[in-house]
């Protein structure tokens, strides 16, 4: 063994080691006996109206009841006094590679780029790592659910949505297989290098159809897992999450996947206001990633970035807002909320675009995104607006399930805190 080689395998060791040390010491949330009722606070359902002198009840994983004024007496319910503070469902942050990725010095962390130009077998879920530390720090920011998404290639893999609390995958898995993941070309000026990549793309499902009908007919063909991965997408049971950002690109993208008769989600959409039209023509919702970023050329507007969404509100695209931070920042995502809100949404619109917007868009908007009957009790206490920098996430449920809200960053500030009063 050479002196190099040993030195990059000890390396790679000591890598390894580090992350493995890293890895979140969290326990997963227990399941709760009998029913929980939250008294005495704000209720916040997000597609009503906030009910002051609030209460809301669940059991099972799902609430029950929510009123307002005196609460109802539940049998062997554990009550819990709000003392004033506010409740709104967990935010859900539309995008991310959350549990693919856990730092971007180490590439043994990796884990959401597959080999290979054309993957739509690979699937996020399965590679996502529950004890990732990431996922603590973005739980602690009231972010209670994510879509995970693959990356690289053209089409990358299935994009999963997933509950930020498990000890595996399964326990994580909202809906494993959300979406199939395309990485549209960029369309240049002269056009050769996009419509041959274009024409890849499409052949490539011309393919996976022809397999799937023929496999229909005979079942005794040899199984091909690529295609078989993208049957729900090509039968328009799954959509096809499609990043594109320029006018140009979204254009293509939803015109392509129409004549396909597939189900497209527009991620990225950085000027999707300037083909509304089409998109409200098509019924096709943006998933705007990112509001804290630079104005995609330096003769455009600088607030630009800021005011999609307003604008996209205000021509009458359905959209929800997605962090463009990965993958450590993913916290960050209240407060691109927050900043579209001081650039003209109300703030119902901000809190929506994190919250039930982006539920219904991610196809889980009868499970999550607000507080009615029957949905899922993934919920959080706050001492407030939770798009205000200033607002603290106290307590929070998923599934009916109290989670841990202490992470590497809280440790990190009590250590510290500790040191400077002397201690």
């Amino acid at each position: 063994m050479s002196i190099r080689y040993a030195a990059s395998v000890m390396a790679a060791v000591l890598i390894c080691a580090g992350s493995a040390a890293g890895q979140s010491r969290q326990i997963p949330a227990a399941p709760v006996d009998g029913p929980t009722i939250l008294v005495g606070g704000t209720i916040h359902p997000v597609t009503t109206p906030p009910l002051e002198d609030g209460w809301i009840a669940f059991e099972d994983g799902r609430i029950t009841l929510v009123g307002r004024g005196d609460s109802p007496v539940i049998d062997n319910a554990t009550v819990i006094d709000l003392n004033g503070r506010h409740v709104y469902p967990g935010l859900i942050a539309a995008d991310s590679i959350l549990g693919l990725v856990e730092t971007g010095m180490a590439e043994v962390t990796h884990d959401h780029n597959e080999h290979g130009s054309y993957t739509p077998e690979a699937r996020a879920i399965v590679a996502i790592n529950p004890d990732s530390d990431l996922i603590p720090v973005t739980r602690a920011a009231g972010i209670l659910t994510a879509l995970t998404v693959p990356d690289g290639g053209k089409l990358p893999g299935q994009a999963a949505v997933i509950r930020l609390d498990g000890w595996d995958w399964e326990d994580m898995a909202i809906t494993p297989s959300a979406a199939l993941v395309i990485e549209w070309p960029s369309i240049s000026r002269g056009g050769k290098g996009s419509s041959r990549q274009l024409a890849e793309i499409d052949s490539f499902f011309e393919e996976a159809e022809a397999w799937l009908a023929a496999a229909d007919a005979d079942p005794s063909l040899p199984r091909d897992s690529r295609a078989e991965a993208m049957r729900a997408a090509v039968q328009a049971t799954q959509p096809v999450l499609i990043k594109a950002s320029t006018a140009g690109q979204i254009a293509t993208a939803v015109a392509w996947a129409k004549q396909r008769g597939l189900d497209p989600i527009i991620l990225g959409g950085e000027e999707a206001d300037e083909v509304a039209s089409l998109l409200i023509e098509a019924g096709v919702p943006v998933i705007v990633r990112g509001v804290h970023r630079y104005p995609r050329s330096r003769n455009r507007d600088p607030d630009e970035p800021h005011t999609l969404p307003v604008r996209l509100r205000d021509k009458g695209v359905r959209f929800c807002i997605a962090p463009r931070d990965r993958p450590a920042h993913l916290r960050n995502l209240p407060h691109h909320a927050a900043t579209a809100v001081a650039n003209g949404l109300t703030p119902d619109e901000g809190l929506r675009a994190v919250t039930i917007d982006a539920a219904e868009i991610l196809g889980v908007g009868d499970q999550l995104g607000s507080l009615e009957p029957g949905k899922a009790a993934t919920l959080i206490v706050t001492t407030g607006d939770p798009l205000q920098i200033r607002t603290r996430v106290e307590q929070a449920w998923i599934d009916g399930r109290p989670v841990d809200l202490t992470s590497r960053h809280t440790q990190l500030r009590d250590k510290y805190t500790q040191k400077y009063k002397g201690g």
